[in-house]
Parts: structure tokens; C-alpha cells; sequence
């Protein structure tokens, strides 16, 4: 068990890592959607590829962050009956759902999505859209999403398992008490502040 809380804590560091680099996809799509509207108004003009850029940034942001998510315990959990019970069946009832449905999920999503991305990259399927971009890069975000979000659910259910054999904390606990805007106001300090030296 202790081979498998170390892959959980390497695989931990690595979304960590993925979740932090997605963080500014957001300012990028907030600097090119506001780049957008301003030439649409100034110059009354446009483009479909800065448009689409938009779209395969929400994407990357969506996907790429929701083993993230999970590492952070931000996914909707519902537990208005599950909260009754001890926290030891709580976990084991995690363990069930993370086995059950999220792995398999995880699995099909990867196996269904790799042909159309290797097709649409062969092809060199294009948008449709006069401009538009090349498709298979947003394409491939969907296994590796995936991919990612099953890393973590395979983390996940270590460090639970390791809970329920006395090895490890509550995996349930949250890792930070600052806020994602809180955080992210940090980074860009601490980048600041690592640029003036």
C-alpha cells in the first residue's frame, strides 16, 4: 500500500501541476474574447478562428481541470442522506462510486473519443467556418480530459482505501481554505514578485 500512496501523491502533484497551467487558459480566453469584441466594434470586423480559439480554450479549461476538481473535492456531491452515516461508510460508499461509475465512464469516454481524434487527424479535418481552425486539437482534449480525471479517480481511491486500512488522513479533507481567486491572486504575486528579482 505504501508503493500506491506514493503513485497517488505523484499523480496528485501532476494535476496539480495540469490545474494550475489551466488556470490561465481563463485569462487567455477573457484577453482574446475581449480582443474579439473590441476589433468587432472598433473595425467592424471579425474572425472565426479568434471566435473558435474561444471555444477550444472553454474546452481545454473544462476538460483539463476536472481531475483537478476532483483532487480539490469541489465536484457536487449530494449528501443529504450519505452525511448520516459514519464517515468510514462514507468513504467506502465513495470508493463504490468511484469504481462503479467514474472509472467506467472514464474508460468508454477514452476508447469511444481516440478513433475520432485519430480520424479528424489524418483527415485534417477543418471547421467548417470560413477561418475556422484546424479540429483535431479540441478533439484530443476529450480523452486526455478523461485520461487526466481517471488519473486522479485512480488517486482518489488509494488515498480513500488507504483511510479505510489506518495509512492515510481523511482524503475528504479539503487541501486549501483560500478560495481558487484568492490562489490565483497569490501566483501571479509571487510570479510578479519573481520577475523584479
Amino acid at each position: 500500500m505504501t508503493a500506491l500512496l506514493q503513485l497517488s501523491r505523484w499523480i496528485d502533484a501532476l494535476t496539480e501541476r495540469v490545474g494550475r497551467w489551466t488556470s490561465w487558459l481563463v485569462l487567455a480566453a477573457v484577453l482574446i474574447s475581449a480582443a474579439n469584441a473590441v476589433v468587432r466594434k472598433l473595425f467592424n470586423t471579425s474572425s472565426n478562428a479568434y471566435l473558435e480559439i474561444q471555444w477550444y480554450l472553454f474546452a481545454a479549461i473544462f476538460l483539463l481541470a476536472a481531475g483537478y476538481t476532483l483532487l480539490r473535492q469541489e465536484h457536487v456531491k449530494i449528501d443529504v442522506i450519505l452525511g448520516r452515516f459514519s464517515r468510514r461508510t462514507q468513504v467506502k460508499v465513495e470508493v463504490f462510486g468511484l469504481l462503479a461509475f467514474l472509472m467506467p465512464l472514464v474508460v468508454i469516454v477514452v476508447h469511444l473519443s481516440l478513433p475520432v481524434v485519430l480520424r479528424a487527424y489524418t483527415s485534417g479535418e477543418m471547421s467548417s467556418n470560413a477561418g475556422g481552425l484546424v479540429r483535431w486539437p479540441v478533439y484530443a482534449l476529450l480523452p486526455l480530459g478523461f485520461a487526466l480525471l481517471g488519473l486522479q479517480g485512480l488517486s482518489e481511491t488509494i488515498k480513500r482505501l488507504g483511510f479505510l486500512m489506518g495509512l492515510a488522513d481523511d482524503p475528504a479533507k479539503k487541501l486549501s481554505t483560500k478560495t481558487a481567486e484568492e490562489e490565483l491572486a497569490e501566483a501571479i504575486r509571487a510570479q510578479a514578485e519573481g520577475e523584479r528579482k
